[in-house]
């Protein structure tokens, strides 16, 4: 894949997540009974960050853990790897914040309630994205959005983190044509 281009670096990341924060407050009125689930591997460190964001301006911990999705994932159906959810907080009757980097077709969030209903019935589930690029598949929609970004088919949208890339930021992609 060749870069097309940088649309979001480091300090249009934190704004984002900043926002985002700001937002899940005013819809939320606090933090009371809210948790924060980060989808692995980039909605993790994310998630943890809007976690730390929350308790920063409303002093008030709020708990984070993470998903594993693919267990729960329709596209995969041989030699799934062992379960790596790491949630140690009980959802059941909790406002669920999932947190994802990057929204396309939805599915992965589909996959991702599954996983939060087996662990137990929400209040409510809320979906905050870093990026939404568009073409939902499924009658998905974020609560919460860091940037819309509009894309095609052809383009790959590739969010880095500090915790597992080095740094923070989102490039376009073109794919490579076969």
């Amino acid at each position: 894949m060749e870069e097309k281009r940088i649309i979001m670096d480091d300090k249009a990341v934190g704004r984002a997540i900043a926002r985002i924060s700001y937002e899940i407050i005013e819809r939320n009125k606090g933090t009371d009974d809210i948790c924060i689930v980060g989808i692995l591997s980039r909605g993790a460190p994310l998630g943890k960050r809007i976690a730390a964001k929350l308790m920063e301006l409303e002093n008030n911990d709020v708990p984070f853990g993470t998903l594993d999705i693919t267990p729960y994932r329709d596209d995969k159906t041989d030699d799934i790897p062992q379960d790596e959810t790491d949630i140690s907080f009980p959802v059941r009757d909790k406002n669920v914040i999932i947190v994802d980097d990057v929204i396309f077709t939805g599915r992965s969030v589909r996959a991702a309630i599954d996983a939060l209903i087996k662990r137990g019935r929400p209040r409510s589930i809320q979906l905050a994205v870093l990026v939404d690029r568009g073409h939902r598949e499924l009658p998905i929609r974020p609560d919460y959005v860091g940037k819309n970004l509009p894309t095609s088919h052809s383009e790959v949208v590739k969010v880095s983190v500090t915790e597992l890339d080095g740094s923070d930021s989102v490039a376009i992609f073109l794919k490579e044509q076969q």
